[in-house]
């Protein structure tokens, strides 16, 4: 079965089926079970609505708004989720088997004893023999949550062996007693998960942010570990060794800005942990220098950062939104699953002694932008060769005359975004459009 095949089901028609599964659960007169296995239901709105058991096999649900839904029970098996939000719903023994909720939106979910573990749909072909259904290139591997929002969420109990779990915000999550076996975690934001009495046995936490995570009496034979931000200078440790504070070396840096280098001391806090910087955008940090330094999660919404050095550094989940960020670079840098909506990316103009201008661009080469929302980010004349954009979103964006040679584009937003004289290999030019 493929996609062309599936009916597309109107809101007008939902709203009618969920009605008569809330008649069926009360035992009324001409109640019905919902069944929506193999339907079209992109977009549509399941909010508040108590959907409990309900079958929805193999559907496509992209986008769709399943917000403080009950959904106890109902079948998610191979489901096309991805981008849907799923926020504060419940999910408690749902059955999720081959599912792809890549990008959703999980944050208070409650999927507690659910079953996460890779399923396929199995159909009869001519001959009499079965073999698995064709649901698109998405969904022929195993359960994946990667890139989900799925922060503050319970999944204790749940069945998830083998599960792909990359890239996604499991801050604070909740996972007592779990079957966690060969689940790939590679890049996820673990900070104060709890995976307290969980099986993670051959598990993958490579490179994982793993502050305060809790791995009480799990089993974790052959578990693969790294975080790389432990390995970083603290701050704080450094500040107080050279007896100075955070004022003190902005101060230092604004008398270098200001005599161009001839009095006061460049702010360069690169390899450095700056994550207990979180007043570090009320300052004016122009032209700071802070290469493989670690900026994870902090808030640094319209701080003005122009014409800065953030190559190799680390600014997963960080929010930019409304940033100033002209000139800047961000060589190798990860920004996975970070806020840079709003922001302003584009070039910074530098007049020569001659009198003709030159550009300094914003330097994206080889950065992870994977999940990353750059919605109406001003990105024109940016540089992203070899960049990772999969699974970003560019709606919106002003990406003209931007250089994308060699970047990864899978699952890329590049809705209303403005492209005109943008680069792109032969192979990518169509994704874009």
């Amino acid at each position: 079965m493929t996609a062309r095949q599936y009916e597309t089901i109107s809101q007008i028609q939902l709203d009618e089926i969920i009605k008569r599964h809330k008649m069926f659960q009360i035992g009324k007169r001409g109640g019905l079970r919902a069944f929506l296995k193999f339907k079209n239901l992109t977009g549509l709105d399941f909010r508040e609505a108590d959907m409990t058991g309900a079958d929805f096999t193999g559907s496509i649900m992209r986008g769709a708004k399943l917000q403080a839904g009950n959904f106890t029970g109902a079948s998610f098996f191979a489901c096309d989720m991805r981008q849907a939000n799923l926020e504060n719903a419940n999910f408690s023994r749902a059955d999720f088997r081959g599912a792809y909720v890549a990008g959703a939106n999980l944050t208070g979910a409650d999927l507690d004893s659910a079953d996460l573990r890779s399923g396929r749909l199995m159909e009869q072909g001519e001959d009499g023999t079965m073999a698995a259904m064709d649901l698109g290139e998405n969904r022929k591997g195993p359960t994946s949550f990667s890139g989900a929002k799925l922060s503050e969420t319970n999944l204790s109990g749940a069945k998830a062996a083998s599960a792909d779990f990359s890239e996604a915000d499991l801050t604070g999550i909740i996972i007592h007693e779990a079957d966690l076996r060969d689940v790939n975690f590679e890049g996820a934001n673990l900070t104060d998960a709890d995976f307290t009495g969980c099986d993670l046995r051959d598990a993958n936490m490579e490179d994982t942010i793993m502050e305060g995570t809790v791995l009480k009496e799990a089993e974790i034979g052959g578990l693969k570990t790294t975080d790389n931000i432990t390995q970083l200078a603290q701050i704080d440790e450094v500040l107080r060794e050279e007896g100075k504070t955070l004022h003190d070396i902005v101060e230092e840096h604004a008398q270098w800005v200001k005599t161009r280098g001839k009095n006061g001391q460049q702010m360069d806090i690169s390899n450095m942990d700056l994550r207990t910087l979180l007043n570090l955008k009320n300052y004016p940090i122009t032209a700071i220098r802070a290469i493989g330094a670690s900026f994870v999660g902090l808030d640094l919404s319209d701080a003005n950062m122009q014409f800065s050095h953030f190559d190799k550094s680390d600014l997963r989940d960080c929010n930019l939104s409304d940033a100033d960020l002209r000139g800047s670079k961000f060589i190798d840098a990860k920004l996975n699953r970070a806020n840079l909506s709003n922001a302003n990316m584009t070039a910074l103009k530098f007049k020569r002694s001659d009198g003709t201008e030159r550009l300094e661009r914003v330097n994206l080469s080889g950065a992870d932008l994977r999940y990353t929302d750059l919605t109406n980010i001003n990105l024109r004349y940016a540089i992203l060769m070899g960049a990772n954009l999969s699974h970003a979103d560019f709606t919106g964006a002003d990406l003209r005359n931007v250089d994308f040679t060699g970047a990864k584009i899978k699952n890329t937003k590049f809705k209303g975004a403005n492209i005109d004289d943008a680069i792109f290999d032969d192979e990518t030019t169509e994704l874009a459009k």
